[in-house]
């Protein structure tokens, strides 16, 4: 498989496309650009972030707000408040639980169903 392929296949930010899975894990690839992303949480969940491209903005409850970079990796942990965004194109790669939802319990125009994702 090549990442570079399926990203580029993904023609809108925010939207996050499942292109695998190991045991009850997702691996996803998003394009990020803008400050759409709300502030949300996944009560059970933890999240890892991997920066394929591009610089991602990582904001996080109670902590200084951090730029990760092409190559950086980060594990949001279970509960904790956080958002992403980027002023250009960054492209990641994400992976989550199955069970994972995509903005949490917070509703936005960005949210997208795992049906979604898959698709």
């Amino acid at each position: 498989m090549n990442i570079q392929d399926h990203l580029s296949k993904v023609t809108d930010y925010f939207s996050p496309k499942v292109i695998g899975e190991v045991n009850d894990v997702y691996v996803k690839v998003a394009k990020i650009k803008g400050e759409d992303i709300p502030w949300h949480n996944h009560a059970n969940e933890d999240e890892a972030f991997f920066i394929l491209d591009g610089e991602l903005l990582f904001e996080e409850e109670g902590k200084a707000p951090f730029t990760m970079k092409k190559g950086d990796f980060y594990v949001v942990k279970k509960a904790v408040n956080h958002r992403v965004s980027s002023t250009e194109e960054c492209q990641i790669m994400l992976i989550e639980n199955k069970s994972t939802a995509h903005t949490g319990e917070v509703e936005s125009h960005v949210t997208k169903s795992i049906e979604e994702q898959l698709g």
